[in-house]
């Protein structure tokens, strides 16, 4: 095997846990999240020799743009049932906090959802989204203000429970 194809059969083994739970967000569906990763993963592949730098924030920047063309092209939105599987007592708050919150990301625009995952799930500086999106760092603090402000509204129980942790 030669070496780059090693390289990336590392990278791709030790980063792919972390793509996922991004692409997971991203989607809000664990099937789309798989194939999200994969064809990012295919495309990192293809340009791997050419990548100069961070070969982790070259597969994201795909996986962002990648789920941000898919959403454009497909106009028709999944419904999700409102009843939680069945778990056990002590998990049904749980499950229906993460139904929720997934919900409410859902209902955000594409871009909003981006920036919300890259500033607040990776944990992302403005300039950093930017850069990966593609956009304006104020297009990002837009972006976020009123992703926020749409979370708040959706989430009122979400805010008081953060509030009351603090």
């Amino acid at each position: 095997m030669p070496a780059h194809a090693a390289e990336f059969t590392e990278f791709a083994r030790v980063h792919t846990p972390a793509l996922l739970r991004s692409a997971y967000l991203l989607t809000g569906d664990q099937h789309l999240a798989e194939d999200l990763v994969q064809v990012a993963l295919s495309r990192t592949h293809r340009s791997w020799q050419r990548i100069d730098g961070n070969a982790s924030a070259y597969t994201r920047r795909i996986m962002y743009h990648l789920q941000v063309s898919w959403w454009r092209k497909k106009r028709v939105r999944e419904q999700f049932s409102d009843e939680p599987t069945r778990r056990a007592a002590t998990e049904e708050t749980d499950v229906a906090l993460r139904l929720t919150v997934r919900d409410a990301l859902l209902s955000l625009s594409p871009k909003q959802r981006a920036v919300v995952v890259l500033r607040f799930f990776e944990d992302r500086s403005v300039a950093e989204a930017a850069a990966i999106l593609g956009c304006s760092p104020g297009t990002v603090k837009t972006q976020t203000s009123r992703a926020l402000g749409h979370l708040r509204s959706a989430l009122p129980e979400l805010t008081e429970l953060v509030e009351g942790g603090r």
